[in-house]
């Protein structure tokens, strides 16, 4: 074989190895199981599936503390409504904290999947619907009795496709025209400045982490 050929064969080689090797490491990745815990309440220290890091973004630690440190003493008597439900982390919390009943909405089918598979293990009283939550959430809210506690964490906008998000998710907020919803907190990036007051509820308080804020509403 000419040394050029050879050299070249090498060269193949090598970077077909090198392109099996990534696939292996990438597939390894993507089959691997992430876990968090529930942090507090009577089902504290229960392990949550999280679904893949690309489908959905999971609460961190200390925004999830900070959210039921507020709540502690508003859940007893109230639904939770995780309204982006991803893996029925904030829904599963809230039922660990004493609220009546929680739902989890996901439109992704994988990520539903998990958040229900989480539920069923932990929570019977935690339910799950793979559905638009635009569409899911007044369907909820219309036909609830209790008073409700939402909880929207909508994708943040810097990622491709949900530009718009934030401008979906407020006016999902100004159409509530039950007066059964007395809490609404939003996660979000912390570039986007949310209103004082949208429609008749009043920011409350607002906290930030990073490049992540929590603010809370109440109803007028």
């Amino acid at each position: 074989m000419h040394k050029t050929q050879e050299y070249q064969s090498v060269k193949e080689f090598l970077k077909k190895y090198k392109e099996k090797e990534s696939k292996q490491v990438n597939s390894k990745k993507q089959n691997q199981k992430i876990y968090t815990t529930i942090e507090s309440g009577i089902y504290k220290g229960k392990k949550i599936l999280l679904p893949n890091l690309d489908t959905t973004r999971s609460t961190k630690s200390i925004v999830k503390s900070c959210v039921f440190n507020v709540l502690r003493f508003s859940l007893q008597d109230k639904v939770f409504i995780e309204v982006f439900g991803g893996s029925a982390l904030m829904a599963l919390e809230a039922r660990s904290n004493g609220c009546l009943k929680s739902y989890a909405i996901e439109k992704d089918k994988k990520a539903y999947e998990i958040a229900s598979k989480n539920a069923s293990s932990i929570d019977q009283d935690t339910i799950c619907f793979n559905d638009d939550t635009f569409k899911k959430t007044p369907q909820i809210i219309q036909n609830s009795k209790e008073d409700i506690i939402l909880y929207l964490d909508p994708p943040f906008d810097i990622r491709e496709g949900f530009f718009d998000i934030y401008k979906k998710t407020l006016k999902l907020i100004e159409n509530i025209k039950n007066s059964n919803v007395k809490i609404i907190i939003i996660e979000h990036h912390s570039t986007f400045k949310t209103p004082d007051k949208i429609q008749n509820y009043k920011k409350t308080k607002e906290k930030k982490f990073g490049s992540t804020t929590l603010s809370f509403y109440t109803l007028i």
